[in-house]
């Protein structure tokens, strides 16, 4: 089959996106056969789109703390394009950036580094809401009686770094739909598609969870090497999440894309 060149990369990214995502706008399971016969393409396509392709430059080395992290939002998103099977943009995140522990309800992602690197950990949600037969264990500290019902039982699923050279980072309904996006190094930026585009009248809203540690855990644990353990025992362990307000200290500003025009 004779190999386009004339149709920038991102075009053929958005198209397939497109062909693949609009057979699972129905389907509330991610995993479904459709998606799992047509994606090889679309893996390939991601995993050879650079910073580049998109006119975008590698960012300098600047924390997003301190200063001038108060005057400059430590995360920007550049839109590309929105349809109602799916959204595309780029996500760029400063140095020592973050994008915190949040879930994509009932959506696909699909996410492919442009420049620098990310740590995603991820988690699978074991359950919405407790039920009568759920008892949770004691917290360190304890929870507030009105905070009972945001909690959550999910499952760590496993956390990886990406960069320019790795393939595509994919998350489904119901697997690894829970993650926290760190940048590692240095600043990063990620292409992101979601599938179908956030819709809280559809409920698709964006939540944030933050991780609770029981006491058995912290009398396990110890105070002062709480974080040097953890890493060692969560891979597969059952975890408690809080579903919290959007941290005070994240917040996503806007940038202009300066990239190829995509059209659906």
């Amino acid at each position: 089959m004779p190999r386009d060149n004339k149709t920038p990369l991102i075009q053929k990214i958005a198209k397939q996106a497109y062909i693949i995502f609009k057979g699972l706008k129905s389907s509330a399971n991610g995993d479904s056969k459709l998606f799992t016969d047509k994606q090889s393409e679309l893996i390939s396509l991601m995993s050879a789109l650079r910073a580049t392709d998109l006119k975008i430059a590698p960012r300098k080395s600047k924390s997003s703390s301190g200063a001038a992290g108060l005057r400059n939002p430590p995360v920007t998103y550049m839109h590309i394009c929105e349809t109602e099977v799916f959204s595309m943009g780029v996500f760029l995140l400063r140095t020592g950036a973050s994008l915190p522990l949040h879930d994509h309800p009932g959506m696909n992602g699909m996410l492919k580094v442009l420049y620098g690197r990310v740590r995603v950990r991820c988690f699978d949600k074991l359950e919405d809401h407790l039920t009568v037969n759920t008892i949770p264990p004691h917290f360190d500290p304890p929870l507030a009686p009105h905070q009972s019902a945001s909690l959550r039982r999910s499952k760590f699923r496993s956390v990886t770094e990406y960069s320019e050279n790795s393939g595509p980072c994919l998350l489904t309904p119901l697997r690894d739909n829970l993650h926290q996006i760190d940048a590692v190094g240095g600043p990063a930026a990620f292409l992101d598609i979601l599938a179908p585009p956030y819709n809280p009248d559809e409920g698709r809203d964006c939540h944030y969870y933050k991780i609770l540690q029981t006491v058995a855990e912290g009398e396990r644990d110890g105070k002062n090497n709480k974080e040097q353990h953890g890493e060692e025992n969560e891979k597969e362990e059952e975890r408690w999440l809080l579903e919290i307000p959007q941290p005070e200290d994240f917040w996503c500003g806007g940038e202009p894309y300066p990239g190829p025009a995509v059209s659906i």
